[in-house]
């Protein structure tokens, strides 16, 4: 298993190789600023064994189908050129599939832009995730159905809001074949955005370790990036790589 966290600069890059973790899921919300810095990124492989995992821009508004198809959907074909030029082994994306507060035919529309999003990605061997947001694992099967070659980047921060017990579980059960790379952060639940707080590990009210056990039972043995700034992980790094050596996952 490999332990990595989020950059936003290659500076956080920096900061996350002398904490001594495995990779870098680059954040890539501004192409044009990301591009001019990927000379940076790329002298920081250098004879190094440090890994790149990207993440997408944000879709804007989840239910305007012509500013996702004009705007998102160019944008993210832009993205994969880029994560494939950092030698990216994943990318994970946001569009949301929550039935509760997406249109239905805006989610028939997302389906069909997943598999044209994966279609202009397969000659890049770059592996593509949905990450969930709000949404059950059910509303997600009939996606994963449709988009066999689509993955699932399981945010347990996020399984945590809009419920009483954290969704992670329903992904375990239902889909555990599509869980290829996990986001870890912490919040105390809640019913809204406001409520992803993106806190460190033991400053909220998840219990991690039974969802990290269930990942193992599933023979998870994949990528986790702990969501938060540099300066964060270090104040939690100790608590997280204890919880994961328990479980047996370190």
């Amino acid at each position: 298993m490999l332990l990595g966290g989020t950059a936003r600069s290659p500076d956080d890059v920096k900061s996350l190789q002398e904490l001594g973790l495995d990779f870098a899921e680059i954040s890539i919300p501004d192409i044009e600023r990301f591009g001019k810095e990927l000379p940076l990124y790329l002298d920081l492989l250098d004879e190094s064994r440090f890994l790149y995992l990207s993440h997408g821009p944000q879709e804007g508004d989840p239910n305007d189908i012509r500013a996702l198809e004009n705007v998102y959907f160019p944008k993210l074909l832009e993205v994969v050129r880029l994560a494939n030029q950092l030698r990216s082994r994943t990318l994970t994306i946001h569009l949301w599939m929550d039935p509760r507060f997406v249109h239905e035919d805006v989610i028939f529309y997302k389906t069909g832009f997943l598999k044209r999003l994966l279609q202009a990605s397969s000659s890049y061997h770059l592996h593509v995730n949905i990450e969930n947001l709000s949404e059950k694992a059910s509303d997600l099967l009939p996606v994963f159905e449709a988009v066999p070659e689509l993955g699932l980047t399981l945010d347990i921060g996020h399984a945590q809001l809009l419920t009483s017990k954290n969704r992670s579980f329903e992904f375990m059960t239902d889909c555990p074949e599509r869980i290829r790379h996990v986001h870890i952060h912490d919040n105390n639940g809640g019913t809204s955005s406001d409520d992803d707080l993106h806190l460190p590990v033991g400053k909220g009210n998840i219990d991690f370790s039974p969802v990290l056990e269930g990942l193992r039972e599933i023979g998870y043995r994949g990528t986790m990036t702990l969501e938060l700034r540099p300066q964060e992980i270090e104040n939690c790094l100790d608590r997280v790589v204890d919880i994961l050596k328990h479980v047996s996952l370190l």
